[in-house]
Formats: structure tokens, C-alpha cells, sequence
């Protein structure tokens, strides 16, 4: 199949659109690939972050245990691959559902987050903008016996039992007081425009569309793979199991995307 693929993008300028299964391979699970086990309970949402403290409260609890795994997660074979593709030209940039960062540890330049960074904590009511880290500093000092290990989501969210919950102290921003919330977009929020702008001027230089570990049940990645069939871009799928664009795919790879894309990047000229 690596060589359909060396086909269908050779001599065209290739646009990638990646999931949360390409950062599987770096120790970060994905919500709905194979094997993956059934969730416990459903992702934290924006309204209910936004309204209510205890969700907040829930929400820093469980990320301040699964941040550390988070933040040591390194770029793998398939994020080192769209780097180097990049580095040659062949890549014009990367268009990411993910959060975790991956991309740009690994060299990819042009990169747009679609639903933002972890890294980064950004307060409701001022907007100022402070890291990840800093946030976990502060957290760790005002919660000094709330410790632990659990199973981590791509979120960098965990699950933690309510009991370990119930005594966690949440910090305000440090420059107005405000609510703070990681600069990411939750289920239910929605894509800030100057964002979806420029990965929309990142799309329109697709002369390929390579999707890449992700089942496009999110329509905020589906819509890049309906665009493209609508204008006749190609599109190839590399992802483990079935996605929601399987009938646009000009080319379907059930494989792991680190090891597709290292042969890609070695067989392109």
C-alpha cells in the first residue's frame, strides 16, 4: 500500500491532516482506535468547564496527575517523518486536531492547532497567556499531598476517584483573578476564526490532502477531508480502523502511521 501512496502524492504538494492516533506510538492514547478501552466517562466539555467550579475543580485535579506523563512525551517515527517531508518541501504544513505539541517538537514549522495546546493556560477573563508548567508549579504548591499515578487521556486529563477531588485547591490568574482554563478548545467549544482561517490557507495549498491517525468523528478535521472532495483534491487515510471519510479517500492504509511515514519520507525524492 506505501506504494499507492508514493503514487498518488508523488510530484504534489502534500497537506497533512493528523489525529490523536498518530501520537499513539509516543505513549499518548487516542479516544476511538482499536483497542482502546471504552470510556468511563465522556471528555470535559467547554460550557460545563466555563459554569461550573466544580467541573473545573475535577478537571485540575486530574490534570495536575496526568500533566508529568503528558509534558514527557517525545515525537515519534511518524511526527519526525511529516517534519523531515516539510524540511524537504514536500510538506506545506501540518493541520492538527491534537494538543499535545508533538509537531513542532519534532521540527514541523508550519503547524496549525486546531484545537489549541496544552502548553499553554490562558485566563477566561484577561486573556493573558502563561505555560502549562507554570500553571503545574503553582498547582503542586497548593496541593502538595494530592499525588499520584492513573490512566492518562489524550487530554492530558486522568481518571482519579471523586474522594481525591473533594479537598483539591484550584488557583485564579495571577494578574486579575480570573478563571483559568487550558488554551485548548474542549468538546462543544468551537474553533476561534483566526485559527480555522489559517488552517484554511494552509488547506488551499493541498494538492493532497494526507489524513493521518484520525477516525474524523470530530467535524472540525471532516470538514478539510468534505472540502476536498468537493474539489477534487486526493485524499489518503492512514489510520488503524475505520473512519468517517473512508467514502472521499482516494486511498485507504490501515497501518500505523509510524511506520508508514518513515517509508514515505524515505521513497519521495
Amino acid at each position: 500500500m506505501v506504494d499507492s501512496l508514493v503514487e498518488l502524492v508523488r510530484g504534489k504538494r502534500i497537506v497533512a491532516l493528523t489525529g490523536a492516533g498518530i501520537s499513539t506510538e509516543s505513549g499518548i492514547p487516542d479516544y476511538r482506535g482499536p483497542g482502546r478501552p471504552e470510556r468511563i466517562r465522556d471528555p470535559m466539555q467547554h460550557r460545563e468547564f466555563v459554569e461550573k467550579e466544580a467541573a473545573r475543580t475535577k478537571y485540575w485535579a486530574r490534570s495536575m496527575i496526568g500533566w508529568p506523563r503528558l509534558a514527557e512525551a517525545r515525537p515519534n517515527a511518524g511526527h519526525r517523518a511529516l517534519a523531515a517531508l516539510e524540511e524537504r518541501g514536500l510538506v506545506a504544513g501540518v493541520i492538527t486536531q491534537n494538543v499535545d505539541g508533538l509537531h513542532g517538537a519534532a521540527g514541523s514549522r508550519e503547524v496549525v492547532e486546531l484545537h489549541g495546546a496544552l502548553r499553554r493556560v490562558k485566563c477566561l477573563a484577561c486573556d493573558e497567556v502563561t505555560s502549562r508548567d507554570y500553571m503545574q508549579q503553582r498547582l503542586m504548591e497548593h496541593n502538595p499531598r494530592h499525588a499520584g499515578d492513573a490512566r492518562i487521556q489524550p487530554d492530558g486529563d486522568v481518571e482519579l476517584p471523586d474522594a481525591l477531588v473533594a479537598s483539591f485547591e484550584i488557583v485564579a490568574c495571577t494578574a486579575c483573578g480570573g478563571v483559568l482554563m487550558p488554551d485548548v478548545v474542549f468538546f462543544g467549544g468551537s474553533v476561534p476564526r483566526p485559527t480555522l482561517d489559517a488552517a484554511w490557507a494552509l488547506f488551499d495549498q493541498a494538492e493532497v490532502l494526507v489524513v493521518v491517525g484520525s477516525s474524523l468523528a470530530v467535524f472540525s478535521g471532516y470538514r478539510f477531508v468534505r472540502r476536498a472532495a468537493e474539489r477534487g483534491i486526493p485524499v489518503a487515510i492512514i489510520n488503524r480502523g475505520a473512519t468517517r471519510g473512508d467514502e472521499h479517500a482516494t486511498l485507504r492504509i490501515d497501518e500505523a502511521s509510524g511506520v508508514v511515514l518513515p517509508e514515505l519520507a524515505r521513497r519521495l525524492p
